[in-house]
């Protein structure tokens, strides 16, 4: 045993222990200070909840973004005094989710702050457990999203920017990523099959196109992700059975050296194949009226196709209020050849041509003054690409102009419209031509007419004293014969009246014709009415042992033109039809009318005479030709031939409908004097007309 040493060996250690405590609660409490100054100043808010959504803890960090000292914030203090209480069900759901799975999705959520301001955060929790598993509180963190929901909302503004500017072009635009999903389209190509714009982003590209296409797009398409840029026309079939010309575009997107999807474009050329048929179609027509200018038209139309082929489409870019370029795309790079370094900043005119004879170009700065003022302005002239070559273009300007209308810019939108113009001026060339034919034919018939005015001076002179002296000699061997004469000579000289007596008829007639060719319309309201029954009375007193049922329309209208010449013209038709009812019992003679769809009025007379083969019937219409044998009808064979030329002197038309046994209708047109209604066509016609 070694007594003196027992006190030191008592005493010793508990003060090494008390120290050794101290020195470890001082580092524990350095320790706790540092890990409470790293939860209070942390970048984040850090907050504390128990089972009710009450406060247990919060650092200084989301109290500084609230606003509060950390005096105002109790504990136990409700959470939605300082989060929306909007968000109040979508909270608790997260927390019963949090006690059920321990953890939770973060959610996007407002805060208030003291003032009443509210930010966004990423609110996000996980729960904390003792030892037995019971929950105690949830761990919370909010992190402040302000700026990146201003980034979203400024994408999301200039997204609709973009798409506001792109539904204005008629042409229809689209982009496929590399995995041909839609990741944009503007409203012309969603319409066209029957979608929003918005509709359509997600949709794979076969989900769009129908599947009998797909044979013949599919190859494009991988070509233009190969990196090669697809250019075609194409026929395609709208909803309700139209069918329209396309030229389709499809432009590879590269970047960094990789094609990560494609563009699609769509323009509606149907009326430029349309043009190009017509002009085809006047090209062959003058080929084979002027055969000395075949050459020349066969060049004229090949430039065209060349320059067709040569359309630019579309291009846009911005400017600001005082015409200087602020946003230079790249459809305008393709189209003017300038790059957006040397565009940007400078005046839209340096794209003019210098002499600029557009037929409606003003002076630019009147076109910004105007695109501003309406809104919208459009111009069309000579534009200047890189290399100094001009095109003709048309420009619409729009005003840009934001929610509180304050303008924010002008959009540019130029299309080349080289083609159009080129094709304008052929038109011209061949309307020229035309009117120079026109010119010399009406030289022709002027001399024609003079010829018309000689012989009808000659038959009116030269033939009559003849024929009037064969009728008075015949007349005086007549009365010198008398009752006791031969009766073979008496027929002779009877026949010989009869004959003179038609050769007569026919002579009037003919120079009745030629004079209707000459004679100036009167033109002025004839109301048909009247002039009708006037006719109809005078054919029932010239033959009143007929049984004839007349049927003419009581609401016969008012037409313009000459009242003699259509009163002679009906007539005629009205004595025509008398006649050939001759063997009929009981005649049948109908006069109505029908609104024509082309302008004017169609009117009709029908009976239930005898008819005749209309195949036959060529010369209709032509002096001296007839239908029936003189023998068995009387007549000259001047009455149709007359009427027709009156109804075309009126600008009208005149055709028959007949059969041998089943009667005849003959229709004619007729101008209408006053506005025209909307087509209708009256009950009482009895058959159908047309133009």
């Amino acid at each position: 045993m070694h007594p003196n040493n027992s006190p030191e060996r008592t005493d010793a250690p508990p003060t090494d222990l008390e120290t050794l405590v101290a020195q470890r609660t001082h580092e524990l409490q350095k320790a706790l200070d540092r890990a409470q100054a790293l939860y209070d100043h942390a970048p984040c808010g850090y907050l504390s909840l128990d089972a009710q959504l009450r406060l247990v803890n919060i650092n200084q960090t989301l109290l500084s973004w609230l606003g509060y000292r950390r005096e105002e914030v109790q504990e136990g203090m409700d959470i939605f005094q300082l989060i929306d209480p909007t968000w109040r069900t979508a909270i608790q759901g997260r927390l019963m989710t949090l006690l059920q799975q321990g953890q939770t999705e973060p959610l996007e959520i407002e805060v208030l702050h003291k003032d009443g301001r509210r930010f966004h955060a990423l609110f996000s929790s996980t729960a904390v457990y003792d030892e037995q598993g019971t929950f105690l509180y949830s761990n919370t963190t909010l992190v402040d999203i302000s700026e990146r929901k201003a980034a979203e909302q400024r994408v999301a503004a200039h997204d609709g920017f973009l798409q506001t500017i792109t539904d204005r072009i008629p042409a229809r635009l689209a982009y496929y990523d590399k995995d041909l999903i839609c990741r944009f389209a503007n409203t012309a190509h969603a319409s066209r099959y029957g979608k929003l714009a918005g509709e359509m982003v997600g949709s794979h590209l076969t989900q769009v196109v129908r599947p009998e296409l797909l044979p013949e797009i599919l190859p494009r398409v991988a070509e233009a992700l190969s990196g090669h840029a697809q250019s075609f026309e194409a026929e395609r079939s709208a909803a309700d059975g139209s069918r329209s010309f396309y030229e389709i575009h499809y432009i590879p997107d590269v970047q960094n050296g990789n094609v990560e999807g494609i563009f699609i474009e769509l323009h509606d050329i149907s009326e430029r194949r349309r043009t190009e048929e017509f002009v085809l179609e006047a090209n062959r027509d003058l080929e084979e009226r002027v055969r000395e200018r075949s050459a020349e038209l066969f060049q004229s139309e090949q430039r065209y196709r060349l320059m067709v082929d040569a359309i630019q489409d579309y291009c846009i870019y911005f400017v600001d209020e005082e015409g200087a370029v602020t946003e230079w795309t790249e459809s305008a790079q393709r189209m003017h050849g300038h790059r957006r370094s040397q565009m940007l900043g400078q005046p839209y005119t340096t794209l003019l041509a210098p002499e600029n004879a557009g037929e409606d170009e003003v002076d630019p700065g009147q076109v910004l003054r105007l695109a501003k003022t309406h809104g919208q302005w459009e111009t069309r002239g000579w534009r200047l690409r890189e290399d100094g070559s001009r095109f003709w273009a048309h420009t619409v300007l729009t005003a840009l102009s934001n929610e509180a209308g304050e303008l924010q810019g002008l959009s540019s939108i130029t299309r080349d419209m080289t083609a159009s113009k080129s094709l304008e001026d052929v038109m011209n060339d061949l309307n020229r031509e035309l009117e120079k034919r026109v010119a010399e034919r009406t030289q022709q018939l002027v001399a024609a007419n003079k010829d018309l005015d000689v012989f009808s001076h000659m038959v009116s002179h030269d033939l009559r004293a003849p024929l009037r002296h064969i009728a008075s000699f015949v007349s005086l061997l007549q009365e010198q014969l008398g009752e006791s004469g031969d009766k073979l000579v008496k027929q002779y000289l009877n026949s010989t009246a009869t004959a003179s007596k038609r050769m007569s008829h026919m002579i009037e007639g003919l120079l009745e014709y030629a004079r209707l060719g000459r004679v100036t319309i009167e033109s002025q309201p004839v109301p048909l009415t009247p002039l009708l029954e006037g006719i109809v009375a005078h054919l029932k007193q010239e033959n009143p042992g007929r049984s004839i049922e007349w049927v003419v329309e009581d609401d016969l209208p008012v037409v313009r033109g000459d009242a003699m010449l259509l009163a002679q013209a009906w007539s005629n038709l009205l004595g025509n039809s008398v006649k050939y009812t001759r063997p009929r019992e009981n005649a049948r003679i109908e006069v109505g009318w029908k609104v024509n769809p082309v302008g004017g009025r169609t009117f009709y007379v029908h009976d239930n005479g005898v008819g005749f083969d209309l195949e036959k019937a060529h010369n209709l219409f032509v002096m001296f030709q007839r239908q029936h044998h003189s023998m068995d009808f009387e007549g000259t064979g001047t009455g149709l031939a007359l009427a027709q030329r009156i109804i075309e002197r009126h600008n009208g038309r005149i055709w028959a409908e007949t059969a041998p046994g089943e009667g005849c209708t003959f229709y004619f047109t007729l101008p209408f004097e006053g506005l025209e209604p909307e087509l209708d066509f009256p009950k009482s016609s009895l058959v159908e007309l047309s133009a």
